[in-house]
């Protein structure tokens, strides 16, 4: 089912039909407010994924250069 402009003139109609117009501001506010409270969780949490999963390599990465270089400090003291 397409996205019609129509349909949203529709809605709209609706909304201002069952709250009326002094509580349109009130209701756009609440909107606004719980579209940025739900951008701020999802960031936090992408955030918090990102990190977690660029930590991991780092932490396993000093074990296998601690691991290469242990052969290669042998393979320059065999020369």
């Amino acid at each position: 089912m397409p996205f019609h402009p129509l349909w949203l003139v529709i809605i709209l109609a609706v909304v201002l039909i069952i709250f009326g117009p002094g509580r349109l501001p009130e209701l756009g506010g609440a909107v606004g407010k719980a579209m940025r409270e739900f951008r701020k969780a999802t960031t936090e949490l992408t955030n918090e994924v990102t990190s977690a999963v660029q930590a991991k390599p780092e932490a396993s990465a000093p074990s296998e250069s601690a691991g290469k270089g242990s052969t290669s400090e042998a393979k320059s003291s065999s020369n």
